[in-house]
């Protein structure tokens, strides 16, 4: 059985995407915890970073790099990257994801727990 992040991925559930190529698609999360919540999913399956093999890299950088490059395209001139590993580390989806979190203006908060 395919994860939700799979299906989302595939278009099989919709999503609000904001950015999709041929090894990623970000979409806005559905429980922001930021004004600007996006996460950044690879389109191959990897559970967690725990999970991850060193054939791995390229998907890592991908998601790195596409989240930085959405970022600029938004207007975000500060941004946090999250990565949560696990059910002990807040990682509710099986399936390996970046938060990307920004937006704030002047003073607002900026405490998270994503």
């Amino acid at each position: 059985m395919e994860c939700l992040f799979c299906k989302i991925s595939k278009n099989e559930i919709p999503s609000e995407t904001v950015y999709e190529d041929a090894d990623v698609k970000i979409f806005k999360d559905i429980h922001p915890k930021a004004p600007v919540h996006l996460l950044v999913v690879p389109k191959v399956h990897i559970q967690s970073i725990a999970h991850l093999e060193a054939d791995h890299s390229d998907t890592i950088t991908k998601l790195i790099y596409t989240a930085k490059k959405v970022a600029e395209e938004l207007g975000l001139k500060g941004y946090k990257l999250v990565f949560n590993v696990g059910r002990e580390g807040g990682q509710v989806i099986d399936h390996l994801h970046l938060h990307l979190l920004g937006g704030w203006r002047g003073g607002e908060e900026r405490k998270i727990n994503v």
